[in-house]
């Protein structure tokens, strides 16, 4: 079983070429950004429990580091975002608070780890979803406790201005 880089800290660059040998047998892999928000992040047990679902499901936590994000670097993520009529809620909530960054790697992860959040809205996910994340954990739209990137472009963009570069190019090998 993978050992999990101790909180703030980086798995190192050898054990992250281990994790994508170990994957290669298994189909084609993928890597994504998961965010854990600053709302999960107000309850260790949370953070804990989610933790063992990802290790639990076969899937590999690659990097996982800790933020806290200034108005122009949530901004600078949600760019897309930036004409909707949610974006200044959703970039104060950003920065309410620590968020959980982890990069994950595997077999169609990023389809795993969207379906495992569930879709954006955790009050109709309670009902058509119970089990996913944001059914458990979401509070309303905007402060819907994940992220998950939507493709792999997304997925290279969004772990490239979390981990960097150098450490994107090694989850990847």
């Amino acid at each position: 079983m993978l050992r999990i880089a101790p909180k703030f800290a980086f798995t190192t660059y050898r054990e992250i070429a281990h994790i994508h040998t170990l994957n290669q047998s298994a189909g084609a892999l993928e890597a994504t950004l998961a965010l854990l928000k600053p709302d999960i992040l107000a309850n260790p047990a949370f953070v804990d429990s989610i933790i063992n679902d990802i290790q639990n499901s076969g899937m590999k936590i690659a990097l996982r580091k800790q933020v806290f994000w200034t108005q122009g670097q949530a901004e600078q993520f949600y760019a897309e975002h930036r004409r909707r009529f949610f974006f200044d809620r959703l970039v104060k909530y950003m920065t309410s608070g620590p968020v959980e960054a982890i990069a994950l790697s595997g077999p169609n992860v990023i389809s795993w780890w969207r379906q495992k959040m569930g879709a954006t809205r955790p009050a109709q996910m309670r009902m058509t979803n119970p089990t996913c994340l944001r059914a458990r954990y979401g509070l309303t739209d905007t402060r819907n406790s994940f992220h998950g990137s939507d493709s792999v472009e997304s997925a290279k963009r969004e772990l490239v201005f979390v981990f960097g570069q150098p450490a994107y190019k090694q989850i990847i090998l």
